[in-house]
């Protein structure tokens, strides 16, 4: 029961953080902003990432995993009640923050509690937990979001309102959970905020592959996960909701069973297999742009879906692979800083081409940016990692 309710934490979490995909269309009418505002309001959110990552990463090593994953719990709650107030574009700015916020001090809570409860033999189980756990949530917010938002009242109200129920049912067995940090008395005062961020020189042409993978596949995620709405209602004439959520739910689902089934592919192997398969998915997408075609986005999304999972899962087992056992901690988190720009930088660069041109233009370029840097990971990939 105790790693059910940290994977639960980590994908009720994360369903947070895409909840607003199938919505950012109805706030964008609703509020009137722009397509670059759009994208900026989805990338915000990474913001808070960092501040976990950089402010808070070491949080739950000192003062233990339970208490540093309910107060996470309630920043995520403090979001969604900002979003249920939200009278304008600045709530969503401060409510996507917040989000990022919690989520990534939860998480980062959850993935090395969830490798402690499982235990140090049992390593890859516990990554495969994790990730798992990480991309289902991230398929069943957008999915409950978007069914909620096309049948069911109060589009901007109901799916928050449903997921503060189920952030209460997760808090409650977190409750329960056993610690597996042994409490050490750390007061506030005692607790190092200090950022460890940094790859050591002799692993640097190691490290290229791994995280251009991972900024990559979160580069794809990403992209679904902001724009999948716009796409669907722009480009090929769909403005049901409930659309727009399953495609997201499509893509993740296919990261989470990807990173299941493949478990025997080494992390090398499955690296390159996925930097190979970025090219062919980014095209796909252009194509079912071109055409509007619906059978060829879902094709397409389920090859980003492969791409992502691969990628991420890859990603991240090489770089705890390759980096000194005194330095871990420093070069994972450079490697998740790598995956957050990925998640927001590309994002908000294809809203700002888009308000100056088309979607597929703009889907065009991004694809472009992918493919280059694919090949150029490819290129370290093969040379450097082992």
């Amino acid at each position: 029961m105790a790693i059910v309710a940290v994977a639960s934490l980590i994908g009720v979490m994360f369903a947070g953080s895409t909840l607003l995909t199938p919505l950012y269309v109805i706030y964008k009418q609703t509020f009137g902003f722009s397509g670059i505002t759009l994208t900026l309001i989805y990338a915000v959110y990474v913001v808070g990432n960092l501040a976990a990552l950089l402010i808070f990463g070491r949080l739950s090593d000192q003062v233990g995993r339970r208490r540093a994953a309910l107060p996470a719990i309630a920043v995520a709650v403090l979001s969604t009640f900002v979003f249920l107030a939200a009278d304008g574009t600045g709530a969503l700015f401060w409510a996507r923050a917040l989000s990022g916020l919690g989520i990534g001090v939860a998480s980062g809570s959850g993935i090395a509690w969830l490798a402690e409860l499982v235990g140090e033999e049992h390593k890859r189980r516990a990554a495969a937990i994790a990730t798992s756990a990480n991309f289902i949530g991230l398929g069943i917010g957008p999915l409950v979001a978007g069914l909620l938002a096309q049948y069911a009242p109060w589009p901007l109200y109901l799916p928050f309102v449903v997921y503060l129920v189920a952030a209460a049912v997760v808090a409650g067995m977190i409750w329960r959970t056993p610690e597996t940090v042994r409490h050490r008395g750390h007061g506030l005062g005692e607790v190092s905020f200090a950022p460890r961020v940094g790859v050591p020189s002799k692993i640097r042409k190691q490290f290229v592959a791994p995280a251009v993978t991972g900024f990559g596949a979160m580069a794809l995620v990403g992209f679904f996960a902001a724009l999948a709405p716009t796409i669907l209602a722009q480009e090929l004439k769909i403005e049901n909701h409930a659309a727009a959520g399953a495609l997201v739910f499509e893509l993740t689902a296919i990261c989470a069973a990807t990173i299941v089934v493949t478990q025997r592919l080494t992390s090398r192997v499955a690296m390159l297999c996925a930097l190979a398969l970025m090219i062919p998915s980014v095209a796909a997408l252009v194509a079912a742009q071109s055409f509007a075609s619906l059978a060829m986005m879902i094709v397409a999304t389920s090859i980003c879906g492969v791409s992502s999972g691969l990628g991420y899962r890859s990603g991240v087992e090489m770089v705890n692979r390759i980096a000194p056992a005194d330095r871990r901690a420093e070069v994972v988190s450079s490697f998740f800083i790598c995956c957050f720009v990925g998640n927001a930088l590309p994002v908000i660069g294809v809203g700002v081409i888009t308000a100056y041109s088309n979607m597929t233009l703009a889907s065009s370029i991004f694809a472009g940016m992918i493919a280059l840097f694919a090949l150029v990971a490819l290129a370290f990939g093969i040379k450097y990692t082992k």
